[in-house]
């Protein structure tokens, strides 16, 4: 969120540094006004797919992981029960 507040406030700059120019014509300070904002969109958009990517990743790890605990656990349990189990029918 803060990269695309912040390719916002670069677009803003970009349009009032073109405007305010005395050098450039009002068409070329535009259409580089346009370019720098399509630019700023573009990552802003790459950031943002990259972020979502990488979350995604971390869910998938963490549900591997807590499938491999309970699986884990699971059996610790019932091979625990089954020892307390012989234990008793042994008595």
């Amino acid at each position: 969120m803060r990269k695309i507040i912040l390719a916002a406030a670069v677009a803003v700059s970009a349009l009032t540094v073109a405007a305010c120019s005395e050098g450039t014509t009002e068409e070329a300070a535009t259409d580089a006004a346009i370019a720098d904002v399509e630019a700023n969109a573009d990552a802003a958009v790459d950031s943002v797919d990259s972020a979502a990517a990488d979350a995604a990743a971390t869910v998938d790890s963490a549900a591997s992981d807590a499938a491999s605990t309970v699986d884990s656990a699971a059996s610790t349990a019932a091979s625990t029960v089954d020892s307390a189990a012989s234990t008793t029918a042994a008595q």
